[in-house]
Order: C-alpha cells, then structure tokens, then sequence
C-alpha cells in the first residue's frame, strides 16, 4: 500500500467547492441559518441535497381529463370568482378550458391576489386535484396569469426536496438553480474519479449525474430515480462508498505502522489451558484460533472481527487469544459491555486461568472505594496479567502494564465510534496492542464489508456438538393463561425459565416497574414457584447475586428486562418467554432467544405478543418462528431496520450515508473494492479530496 495514502493536508483554504450559501442571490443570514437546518452550509451541499421526488410539469393536461390525485398543469379562463364564507373563509374561482370546468380554492389569499384572479383572467396552474363539495379543485395551486399567450412549461421534471419549516420548495429550486449555474459555468465540483476508474466502471462524470439528478428530462422513468436505480444515482453513490471504503482503509493502514508486539507462546500454558477443558473445540473454534494466532504472531497489530451465532463458543476463543498474549509475557483486557456478562467472563476467566497462576483483574464502574484502588494496583503493577471490565477500562485513571491484547465483546453495543479507544492505553509501550472483536450478533455481509473495511473477519459457523434447536411459538398475548401454564410445567419438570419484560423507546426506570409489575403477577399466579427479579437498577452486586442463585438452580422463574440480552449462560433453562416482541429488532430477538438452549433437553421461545400486529410485525416474528440462522435473521433485520441500528449507531450518525444504501446499492460494493485499491495503489492524491467531500470532519470510524 502505497504511503501517500496518509496525506492529511494542512491547508485551511476552501476550495471553490465549500464556497458559501449566503453568496447566492437572495440568501440572506436568515436563511442561510434555517438551510443549515437541513446541513446546507455550501454550494456544494445543495449540490448533494437530492430530490426526493419529482413532478411533471412539462406537459398540459384538458381539465376535462383529470381526476382525483392527479398532478396537472391546466390553463383556462377564470369565469367565478368569489369569496365563500364557511367555517373557513376562502377565495374560489371556476377555470373553463373548453373540456371542462374546475376550481381553485385559496384558504389564505391578499387583497391583490383577489383583485389578479378575477372573472376574464387567464391563469396557468400546477396542483393535485381532489373532489370538493362543488366538484374537482386544487386547493391552493401554483398560478401564473397571462394575457393571450400560455407561458413557456419546464422542459425538465420539477424536483421536490427534502426541506425544513420556514424554506419553501420555490426557494430551494431557486438557490439549487444558482448552484446548478455555477456547476456548468465555474466547475465548483471537482472531479476526483480518475478517468481510468469512470470508464472501467462505466460512470459519468460526476457533473453530468449532479444536473441530471437536479433536473431530468421528462421523458425519463421517475421510479429509476427514485428507486436509486438509475445510473447518474449509481455514480453518486459509487463516490460515496468508494470514499467510505478508502476512509477505513487509510484508518487500517495507519494502525498497522504502529506496530505491535508479536505474540509467541513461551511455555506450555496453552496447551494446560486446553487439556483441563471438559470439552474440544468445533473444527470452526479450531479455524478461527489459527487465524487470531497466526496475526498475533506479527509485528503489526491485529485487526480482526470474530463473528459467531449465539452459542457457537466465542468465550473460549477469547480466552485463549488472551492466554497466547500472557503466556509471551504480556497483559491482556477483555471488555464486556454489561455487568452482567462482564461479571461472567470475569468468573470464567478466574476459573479457567487461575489454576495456571494467572491473576485476573476486575473493573467495572461501579467498582468503589479501596476495592477498586486494588484492582488499580494489581493492573498498573503487571500482577494481574488477565483483566475483565466493562467501559471502565477506558477511563483516564486506568494504567496498563504491558497491555498487548484487547478483546472487545459484543462492540456494537459500545457503538463503532469507539472501538479502537483501549489503542491509547498502551502508548507508553511504543505500540499498538493487537485487537480482537467479538459479536453474537452476526453482520450482514453488506455491513461487513463497508462498516469493517478495517478488519480482517473469522465466522465461527458451527455450534457444539450435543444443541437442540430451539422451538419458536408465537402466541397472542390473549392466551397469556396457556403460557403461564407452561411455563409452570416446565419449572415442576425441575427445567427454569426466563420471562422477559420489553417497552420500546421508554426509561429503564418504565421498563423496570414493567418487570416489577409482572413478576408481582406472576408471584401471585405461580406462588409454588420461586420467582425473582433482575433489571438495570439493581446494584452490581444485586444483579450478580440474582443471576448466581439462577445459574446455581435456586430460582425456577427469572423475570428480567432486556440486560440479560448478552451473555447469560444457565445451561438447565429451557423456557423462555418474550412479552410484546413485536418491539424489538430481529438481532435483539435472536439475542434474547439464545439464553436457552444451550443444554442438551428441548427449549422453547414464547413471543407473546400484542394484538393487532402490523404487517411489519407479523413480517419480523415470522422470520423468528421460521429461522434459527444468525446470519438470516441479521441480513433479514438490516432490510427491516437499516445499517444504522443494526450496528447500534443510528443515534450517533454514523454509517447514514448521504446517498448511498447499503441494501439496494450492494452490487457496489465489490466494485468499489475494486476501485479503492486502483486508487491507492494509481492514485493516491485523490484520496484526501474524496473524504474531505464526503467524510469531512466524520473520518472517526474505529477513532476516538
């Protein structure tokens, strides 16, 4: 890779491109300030602000041919006109053709306005028709009045576009029209496709998509525009992953010049490790292990995504990574993004690596007090070679020995901004410490490929030996007395249940009274079974206490929120019970599911859900009854849901691509790989300009 691909120019000039919305006629600070509303700031930003639809304005219809929902221009004489008094005042008038009569109907109209649209005025009018009390009307249309000869129509399609209170879609063809100009007159967009790329993958350039996208001819199929479908679309966005792709590229490039420590083994530890497990590892565990220590043994620093369904033991591989860092002398963090399934790890890890003399460490924020200077210590000392945390492990006060491994767990619930962030705890080492990435949540390839560029993959696609799949029912919260019965048979054959509480986009505190609630009910209904209770607002300890008396068989039903999502293994729970499932996203769902099963006696999964369903609903809860596939489930949620809450980033803006769609734009995405090592490899200088134009200051995938 060629090393002009970490040019970061330091120049502050703007480019012709960045200049200034308010030097446009007519744009004042006013609404300049309420364009920024819609992230307009440049030229070239309205350039990029795509219509979202189009009307025909090209072509005049008799009015004797409309009907209710047409859009049309029409022009006749005015033969009425009157105000009407109603409910509402408003100012009517008749328009005849010669095929026909219709209204316009104005709600908020001058005095001059009544004074030009009077009996004998000839008018030229744009609107949708709709059936009134008299008949068909517009309801204010667009008009121009004339004498005796029609005004010229468009020749291109009307744009409509996205907009915000107090901009009107007249201003916003006004001052795109002035960007257009300078477009074709002042080259205020460069192109930074090299010529060699347009043609192999027969694009445009980039100008010539712009206009056409702005103003297309008439003849042309609205829905290829707007289905993104059409070429000049495809071009745009073509740009806009290839860019993206570079970004994460670059970002890679820059870690792996770092350097790291390679990582070999020195003593027989591993090979204990493995001896005392009660199990083998699947051939795929096998696969991926080989993968992670053969990168581990580089002097540059691993980058890899393990992804693996729910079960398929990603722990163990964990374990071991962690186990080849320590065993060469180093540390090595492992971070969690609950307690809970921090605390789990933490147990595992001390019962697998403490027989080994390897102290393990534990850090979580609620960790207080001399508690938690210990823990500072043993990490800060080297003493504790293995250490388990959740976020904590960030924070400034944190101090690393020798850290030269970090497994991040489940990291889309940390969100992608911050992933790479435990790279700054070991500065003071002079390296970058080798970095495993583990989900249970399985990324859609689309996603794969443009969210983790950066990485390199490993797919754990085989469970242990001895799982029973889980059944899926979906009932009508109706028959709730029928689930609660099964639920009590299957606790008096000594299995144990969860029965988890979920409102959507509600406080925790709302979701904890709802599982509250519920487990005062079901104590109520179940009072032979013994019942407790786990949320996000117990203490730490609280928490961990409840799920030790589960995992140790002392509670037969757990009535729990969403917190035991990730993570949570009691291998005797065969029951689990969903309520209002049509709330969450498939993953989650998936998630949620994945804490039975994992025993050897058939599980069920209960979606007791809220009637009615939308069709949506029904659409996502049968893809649950009908997959147990990970990686189905997942490409099926990223249709329903969209990359960016998929990945748990849609509130902090990353991956909502400004044009581009992963889905429909998919076959791109090979072709942009493609494209980005020609221009690494060709043309290096036009990768700065290609961020800078779509990435800007957002260049912080994998960055804190």
């Amino acid at each position: 890779m060629c090393p002009s691909i970490t040019k970061n120019p330091s120049s502050t000039e703007n480019p012709p491109a960045r200049r200034k919305l308010i030097k446009l006629h007519g744009v004042g600070v006013k609404l300049a300030e309420k364009l920024a509303k819609l992230h307009l700031i440049s030229v070239e930003d309205l350039l990029f602000h795509l219509p979202s639809r189009y009307q025909d304005r090209t072509r005049l219809s008799h009015i004797g041919s409309l009907y209710p929902g047409a859009e049309a221009v029409i022009a006749g004489e005015i033969v009425v006109s009157t105000i009407l008094f109603g409910k509402r005042r408003s100012l009517v008038c008749k328009i005849q053709d010669g095929s026909g009569t219709l209204g316009l109907r104005f709600f908020h109209f001058s005095a001059s306005q009544k004074e030009k649209l009077e009996k004998g005025c000839q008018v030229l009018c744009y609107g949708e028709v709709r059936l009134g009390s008299g008949g068909l009307e517009m309801v204010h249309p667009e008009y121009k009045t004339y004498k005796e000869v029609i005004p010229a129509l468009d020749n291109t399609l009307t744009p409509v576009y996205p907009t915000t209170e107090g901009v009107t879609q007249h201003r916003l063809r006004d001052v795109t029209e002035q960007a257009l100009a300078q477009l074709n007159k002042e080259k205020v967009l460069a192109e930074y496709l090299p010529l060699s790329i347009r043609e192999q993958f027969g694009l445009s350039s980039l100008a010539e998509a712009i206009q056409f996208i702005h103003r297309p001819p008439p003849n042309i199929r609205q829905e290829d525009i707007q289905t993104g479908e059409h070429p000049s679309l495809q071009r745009l966005a073509f740009e806009e992953l290839l860019t993206h792709h570079l970004s994460l590229l670059r970002l890679r490039y820059q870690i792996r010049q770092q350097g790291a420590p390679a990582l070999v083994p020195q003593t027989n530890k591993l090979s204990c490790f493995l001896d005392n497990l009660s199990f083998t590892l699947t051939k795929a565990q096998q696969r991926v292990v080989n993968e992670i220590q053969q990168d581990m043994a580089k002097q540059a620093p691993m980058l890899r995504l393990v992804q693996g369904d729910v079960g398929s033991g990603k722990t163990i591989v964990a374990a071991i990574a962690a186990l080849t860092a320590i065993d060469s002398g180093k540390q090595a963090a492992i971070m969690a993004p609950t307690e809970i399934l921090a605390e789990q790890h933490y147990e595992n890890f001390k019962i697998w690596f403490e027989p080994l003399g390897i102290k393990v460490a534990w850090l979580s924020g609620k960790l207080k007090g001399k508690k938690r200077q210990v823990q500072l210590d043993l990490i800060a000392s080297g003493d504790a070679k293995a250490i388990v945390g959740t976020h904590a492990l960030f924070q400034n006060e944190v101090k690393f020995h020798d850290l030269a491994m970090v497994t991040i767990d489940e990291q889309h619930r940390f969100g992608v901004h911050q992933r790479l962030a435990l790279k700054e705890k070991a500065q003071a080492t002079g390296y970058i410490p080798h970095q495993l990435i583990m989900t249970a949540t399985p990324i859609p390839r689309t996603l794969a490929m443009s969210a983790y560029a950066d990485l390199d993959t490993s797919v754990i696609d085989e469970l242990p030996p001895g799982r029973t799949p889980i059944k899926t029912v979906v009932i009508e919260n109706t028959r709730r007395h029928q689930v609660v019965e099964r639920v009590r048979n299957a606790c008096q054959e000594k299995k144990q249940c969860y029965w988890v509480c979920t409102l959507i986009d509600e406080s925790e505190a709302l979701q904890c009274q709802a599982a509250e609630d519920t487990a005062t009910q079901l104590t109520e209904v179940l009072p032979e079974l013994k019942i407790a209770l786990v949320h996000g607002r117990l203490k730490s300890s609280e928490k961990a206490e409840v799920m030790a008396r589960f995992k140790n068989g002392e509670v037969d039903l757990l009535i729990a929120t969403t917190v035991i999502e990730v993570g949570v293994d009691v291998p005797n729970a065969s029951v689990m019970v969903i309520e209002n499932p049509e709330r969450l996203g498939l993953a989650q769902l998936h998630q949620l599911r994945g804490r039975v099963g994992r025993g050897t006696v058939q599980s069920y999964c209960v979606l007791l859900y809220q009637s009615p369903l939308s069709p949506h609903g029904k659409a996502r809860l049968g893809i649950m009854r009908e997959s147990s596939d990970g990686f189905v489930i997942a490409e099926k949620d990223l249709e329903l849901r969209g990359p960016g809450e998929v990945l748990g980033t849609r509130q902090t803006g990353e991956l909502q691509f400004r044009i581009a769609d992963l889905i429909r734009d998919e076959a791109l995405l090979e072709q942009t790989k493609l494209a980005a090592q020609e221009i690494i490899q060709h043309h290096p200088e036009a990768i700065e300009p290609l961020v800078n134009r779509w990435l800007g200051q957002k260049e912080q995938y994998g960055q804190v």
